[in-house]
């Protein structure tokens, strides 16, 4: 069970808040055609729940190894500068993500202390913005498995 939640937490988690985000804007379509209201929370929730499965792709695309690259020069390198190469990379994305996660905490951390609520539905508004740290953690776990599992298969 463990194995299959390493290997599927993006996707069970992405599938979730995806049907959340359906759901909420197609309620908010059937209210607004049968009774001219609007849910205005539904465009808080779909856009916050976006940036989460936006997040949660990355993670997903770093852990198969299928983000965009550009490889018709890097193929052409001999292997000793490619191997070069993905090392810096893979240093360039951790750097990314740890600034990431760490100017997320520190959002979180100020939003907390400040009480920011949101505007629709009156809640936290770190409850939304905790997902940029928490899930870029698991993004640069993610980069790490990756590069551990290129370097034992020497496929870089």
């Amino acid at each position: 069970m463990l194995d299959f939640l390493n290997k599927r937490l993006e996707e069970l988690l992405g599938a979730f808040l995806l049907a959340v985000m359906a759901c909420v804007a197609f309620i908010n379509v059937i209210v607004r055609y049968c009774t001219n209201l609007s849910f205005a929370a539904s465009e808080e929730i779909t856009v916050n729940l976006f940036v989460w499965i936006v997040l949660l792709g990355t993670s997903r695309a770093f852990r198969e190894g299928t983000n965009f690259s550009m490889n018709l020069l890097y193929d052409a390198l001999p292997r000793f500068i490619r191997k070069i190469l993905y090392v810096f990379s893979v240093i360039c994305c951790l750097i990314f993500f740890a600034a990431l996660a760490y100017e997320g905490y520190i959002e979180v951390v100020d939003e907390i202390e400040l009480s920011v609520v949101s505007e629709s539905l009156a809640i936290p508004v770190w409850l939304y913005t905790i997902c940029t740290p928490a899930i870029s953690v698991i993004i640069i776990v993610r980069i790490l498995q990756k590069t551990w599992e290129d370097f034992r298969t020497r496929n870089f």
